[in-house]
């Protein structure tokens, strides 16, 4: 019987720790995942990893003993505990950004990777999934078709916060078909049949940051070596959308030389990328979720420009973000 790899789950029952578990059991068959609360209310509990049943410990050195690494799925502070009582024993795998400004920290998208650097060091820290779903797309179009430049929305969903924050969606959606006070501890306004450019001034976090949290990870994505290195960097607006789960994105792209619509979709494919021709309904939230990769599709020429064309992009960012985060544990077997 080959030895299983043992990985320990720091926040075993955020979404993106669910995501990770569903992963790992049905197609990370190498990796045997040790269940660890974000909390101590969390731990003692009995749940499941796939068929298996699985007791979740709690956050402490001992429950690190003996693992190969440590994915980092829970809150900031579960994860800056988790990183501080590994130590230098224990490799780091974080999805949280909780590690982002530790010196031995890396950036990581095997999707977008040619190859893995041979020292990647010890803290793994994976990208943001809206930076990963745009280097995908672009290096794709710049390794066939040029690009000369580019502007993209980027569409936000709620669990991009986490599992509070699509909950006080839900909640203020529910509120206000009866009339009630909407509950506002995270966005600091109203996004349930909204949109936002910015959030309440007294949000915990502000959509500011995660903007430039993209821009800064896509500016590294896209200047990895191999297939479509050196795209320019595009101009991004992030905009908070009033969906639950997974990323829009509406992408005008300048080519060098537009080859027309029917080259560009048979270019774009990839294991990764998955492309809907004009004979299909564009790609849509909706039916990407529980998907890897990206979909594009309802690309159609710009009317006031030959040379470019506009792109919709959809792509389930917690999927996307525990799909890299796993590859990368696989990398470390």
């Amino acid at each position: 019987m080959v030895s299983r790899a043992t990985i320990a789950l720091v926040g075993s029952d955020s979404l993106l720790g669910r995501e990770i578990r569903d992963i790992v059991a049905t197609s990370a068959t190498g990796l045997s995942l040790r269940l660890i609360g974000a909390d101590e209310a969390e731990a003692g509990r009995l749940t499941r990893v796939g068929d298996e049943p699985s007791l979740v410990n709690v956050l402490e050195a001992e429950t690190l003993v003996g693992a190969q690494a440590v994915f980092l799925a829970g809150s900031s502070e579960s994860g800056r505990k988790a990183l501080e009582l590994a130590g230098d024993s224990v490799t780091v795998i974080d999805l949280t950004y909780a590690a982002e400004e530790h010196p031995e920290a890396r950036l990581r998208a095997p999707l977008v990777e040619s190859e893995p650097e041979e020292d990647e060091g010890r803290v793994h820290v994976i990208a943001h999934p809206a930076a990963i779903a745009l280097a995908l797309f672009l290096r794709r179009l710049q390794a066939h078709e040029p690009v000369r430049r580019s502007v993209v929305q980027i569409f936000a969903p709620a669990s991009e916060r986490g599992l509070a924050a699509v909950e006080e969606l839900q909640q203020q959606t529910v509120n206000l078909f009866a009339f009630k006070p909407l509950p506002k501890a995270l966005f600091e306004t109203q996004l349930s049949f909204n949109l936002l450019a910015r959030y309440g001034e007294e949000a915990p976090v502000s959509l500011e940051e995660s903007e430039l949290r993209i821009e800064r990870h896509l500016a590294t994505l896209l200047a990895f070596p191999g297939e479509g290195a050196g795209v320019p960097m595009p101009s991004l607006r992030l905009i908070q959308a009033p969906v639950f789960h997974g990323y829009s994105f509406s992408a005008w792209v300048e080519l060098e030389t537009n080859p027309g619509v029917e080259a560009l979709e048979s270019g774009l494919g990839t294991e990764t990328i998955d492309v809907r021709d004009a004979g299909l309904e564009p790609p849509n939230i909706v039916g990407q979720a529980g998907q890897g990769g990206i979909s594009v599709g309802g690309i159609v020429p710009d009317r006031n420009n030959p040379e470019a064309c506009w792109f919709w992009l959809v792509a389930d960012n917690v999927r996307l973000t525990a799909q890299n985060a796993v590859a990368v544990a696989e990398q470390l077997r």
